[in-house]
C-alpha cells in the first residue's frame, strides 16, 4: 500500500469521529444558556461581526491559497490553508461562546427576504456540518503527499469551503439589525 494511503487510513477513523462529534458538542452546546442556568455572565455580544469577520477572512485565505498552488506555490498554499482550518475553529468556538451567554436573536426580515435569508441560513449550517470531513480528508491527502486524490477531493472540498465562509457573513448582515443589546 502507497505510504500516503497509510497515513490516511491511520487518520480516517479520527476524521470520522471529529466529523460526527463536533456537529454534536455544538448542537449540545448551542441548547446551553448560561444566564438562563441562573449564571451572571454578560452576553459576548461583541463577538458576531468578529466571527463574521473571520468567515470573510477565511473566505480570502481561501481563494488566496488556490491562487498559490496554480501558482505551484505548495508551502503558501499550506499554509492558508492551516491558517483557514484556524480561521474555522476559532469562528466555532466564538459562535458557541456567543450563544451560550446570549438571548437567541430571531431574524426580523419580511416579505421575500424571509425565505432567502433561511435558505441562506439552512444550506450554510448543512454545508458546514458535510464539510467538516471533506476538509480534513483534503488536508490529510495534502500534507501525506497524495496530491492527486488531494486535488480531485479539494475540486470539492473549495467550492463547499468558500460558500460556508461567505454565507456565514451573508447570514450575518442580514440578522445584525436584530440583534439586542
Amino acid at each position: 500500500m502507497e505510504e500516503s494511503l497509510i497515513k490516511e487510513k491511520k487518520y480516517s477513523k479520527w476524521i470520522w469521529l471529529l466529523s460526527i462529534v463536533i456537529p454534536i458538542v455544538v448542537a449540545i452546546l448551542f441548547t446551553v444558556n448560561l444566564q438562563k442556568l441562573g449564571y451572571d455572565v454578560k452576553p459576548l455580544t461583541f463577538l458576531p461581526p468578529i466571527y463574521a469577520t473571520i468567515n470573510g477572512i477565511t473566505a480570502i485565505l481561501l481563494f488566496w491559497a488556490v491562487a498559490a498552488i496554480k501558482k505551484g506555490n505548495k508551502t503558501l498554499h499550506e499554509r492558508l490553508i492551516k491558517c483557514c482550518i484556524a480561521c474555522s475553529l476559532a469562528f466555532l468556538a466564538m459562535y458557541v461562546a456567543y450563544h451560550m451567554t446570549s438571548i437567541e436573536t430571531k431574524y426580523g426580515g419580511e416579505g421575500i427576504w424571509r425565505p432567502i435569508y433561511f435558505f441562506i441560513l439552512i444550506t450554510h449550517i448543512l454545508l458546514s456540518i458535510i464539510i467538516i470531513p471533506f476538509v480534513l480528508f483534503t488536508f490529510v491527502r495534502g500534507i501525506s503527499g497524495s496530491y492527486a486524490r488531494h486535488k480531485k477531493l479539494a475540486r470539492i472540498t473549495y467550492p463547499m469551503w468558500l460558500y460556508v465562509a461567505v454565507t456565514g457573513v451573508i447570514v450575518y448582515l442580514m440578522i445584525s439589525p436584530y440583534y439586542i443589546g
